[in-house]
């Protein structure tokens, strides 16, 4: 049994203890999670509007990137997107008679796990796009609104209380599959616990230390969501 003393200088911020390298691995992590949420809601927009547009090749094109995505566990799409498509680039600048580069760990990460994400966030939005009432969609088009002063000021206003609730469930999955990163050797939460546990063989101290801080997050997430849905609900007669 470890005493008090020595778990508080284990888990010490400052250097012999570990402390300070879980939370340089939590903020990693944060900005990784942040980095591909903001990615995959770009590319989610993009897939549920190319979705909803009626035009049969971009229905085929998304509907295929979301059933292949959602259908190949993410571990296995984290590694092969992130040692394909730094393959792939690196074979197209050799090509054009460049020399290969060397992918930022931080921007592939981010660039991977938002790709992963732009999947769950089309069909997300897809959804609340389609609890719309068509009567305010109807009402908009017979006022003469052009497509962008429509989606602006009816479509965005009308989504973000209905696409909330799976907002919040896809924020608690990329903070949950930025864990994955570590297998590609970029150090966040998990391999930073990973690296301290091995380095003092306290494996059960150090990985309980990260699930705290997992929970830490997941909760102060928790209340943001919360406060933003009920911000964007005032008004509306609340859920029974």
């Amino acid at each position: 049994m470890n005493s008090p003393n020595s778990v508080l200088d284990l888990l010490s911020i400052a250097p012999p203890g570990w402390g300070g390298v879980l939370l340089v691995g939590a903020v990693a992590s944060l900005l990784i999670s942040f980095g591909a949420y903001l990615v995959g809601m770009a590319l989610g927009l993009c897939g549920a509007l190319g979705k909803l547009s009626g035009l049969g090749p971009l229905y085929f094109v998304f509907n295929a990137y979301t059933t292949i995505i959602r259908a190949v566990p993410e571990l296995i799409l984290i590694v092969a997107l992130y040692y394909a498509g730094t393959d792939g680039l690196n074979r197209i600048l050799a090509a054009a008679d460049l020399g290969p580069i060397e992918v930022n760990g931080l921007f592939a990460a981010i660039a991977v796990l938002g790709f992963v994400q732009g999947a769950y966030m089309t069909e997300v939005l897809r959804g609340a796009i389609l609890a719309i009432p068509v009567g305010q969609l109807e009402a908009a088009k017979a006022f003469g609104m052009r497509p962008t002063l429509r989606f602006r000021r009816i479509i965005l206003p009308a989504l973000i209380p209905n696409a909330l609730p799976g907002f919040a469930n896809l924020w608690m999955s990329v903070i949950k599959d930025s864990a994955l990163i570590a297998v590609v050797g970029y150090q966040e939460l998990a391999l930073a616990t990973r690296v301290a546990a091995s380095n003092t063989k306290q494996y059960m101290l150090f990985f309980m230390a990260a699930a705290a801080l997992y929970l830490v997050i997941t909760i102060v997430s928790n209340m943001l969501f919360s406060a933003l849905e009920a911000y964007f609900r005032r008004g509306q007669r609340p859920l029974s």
